[in-house]
């Protein structure tokens, strides 16, 4: 389907120079006595290449329709991660490339949502928030408790984030992953 480059939203994938590409951010510019233009990041799906291309407001291209699968995360394997689906038990492997800053927040069997596009992988979707477990956190120190005060943890995945004075190694914490920050206790 066809569409005007100004209807294209974040997320969305297109189909440029022969190429299938998620869309990963759009800016519409109108510069001073020029003609109004939409800037997009693409990142083609094949090559996980980024780049940026710049389209007259009224260009038309070819948008593709996504298809969500709710999958689970399986294991690594060598530079791959590899993601099962739970009802036909098909198997996805994932560059680490594409898998980029999930991998921080990925544990054996945490759900996930692969995106599709013409039978191609597009993206991964994480949940907004997951638990992970802390295996490394130092004591705090008795009195530094005047005011909000953080330290560092380090979680199941290698994840270092800022956690609160009172927790301590062992315990579930909940992670924002579109943060990478301590949310609260688990």
């Amino acid at each position: 389907m066809f569409v005007n480059a100004s209807d294209v939203g974040k997320g969305q994938a297109i189909r440029h120079n022969g190429a299938i590409c998620l869309v990963l951010e759009t800016m519409h510019r109108t510069p001073g006595n020029l003609r109004a233009f939409v800037q997009m990041v693409l990142r083609n799906l094949k090559t996980g290449k980024s780049f940026v291309e710049r389209f007259g407001s009224q260009d038309k291209v070819e948008l593709l329709s996504l298809v969500r699968k709710r999958c689970e995360y399986s294991y690594r394997e060598g530079n791959n991660f590899v993601f099962m689906d739970p009802e036909t038990y098909d198997t996805f492997s994932v560059p680490e490339e594409m898998v980029g800053k999930a991998k921080d927040f990925l544990k054996e069997n945490q759900p996930v949502d692969l995106l599709f596009a013409d039978d191609t992988l597009a993206a991964i979707e994480l949940p907004q928030s997951v638990i992970l477990k802390v295996v490394e956190a130092p004591e705090g120190v008795k009195g530094d408790s005047a005011t909000n005060v953080m330290k560092p943890a380090i979680l199941e995945t290698g994840l270092c984030i800022q956690v609160p004075l009172f927790i301590k190694e062992g315990e579930l914490v909940k992670v924002s992953t579109t943060e990478g920050k301590y949310l609260s206790r688990a």
